[in-house]
């Protein structure tokens, strides 16, 4: 594995389930606010969207060892717009925590509860609004249709 290598396909329902921990986290941190949960969460989102899901630690152990014990098939999803989401999810918790170190409490948890939405809607509903973002920047032409060209067809190979 290559350094920052995200993978093309990544299983769905690993994602789901690594966005209920994002739910968790950040119910956390805005019921019981504290750098340490914080930290934790700019962590996972920082791993993922540098390296994917294989060097994060929750969801490696997800992808791992708890779908395959849950016997949860490999759904395939397109890896751009998830790391697309990665990234936006990186922002609001940077954001959360610049926030936060500045006194901003109400403002952090604005952030948190937008953050905790968008990723129960992620975790519970399969519906991803970084990869719906993606996709209407593809339509419009900022991202290029090169960056995703297998995102269309799903139906290959892991």
């Amino acid at each position: 594995m290559k350094l920052g290598f995200y993978p093309d396909v990544v299983n769905e329902n690993v994602t789901r389930i690594v966005a209920s921990t994002v739910v968790v986290f950040g119910v956390v941190a805005i019921i019981f606010p504290n750098l340490v949960v914080l930290g934790l969460l700019l962590l996972g989102f920082l791993l993922r969207l540098s390296y994917g899901p294989k060097w994060e630690p929750f969801a490696f152990f997800t992808s791992r060892y708890l779908v395959p014990w849950l016997g949860i098939s490999f759904v395939p999803s397109a890896g751009p717009p998830k790391r697309f989401a990665q990234l936006i999810g990186f922002s609001f918790s940077l954001t959360a925590i610049i926030l936060f170190l500045n006194g901003l409490f109400l403002s952090y948890q604005i952030v948190l509860a937008t953050l905790v939405f968008f990723a129960s809607l992620e975790s519970f509903l399969g519906w991803c609004a970084g990869c719906f973002m993606f996709g209407l920047l593809m339509k419009v032409g900022v991202i290029p249709e090169e960056v995703c060209e297998r995102c269309n067809n799903l139906n290959f190979n892991k």
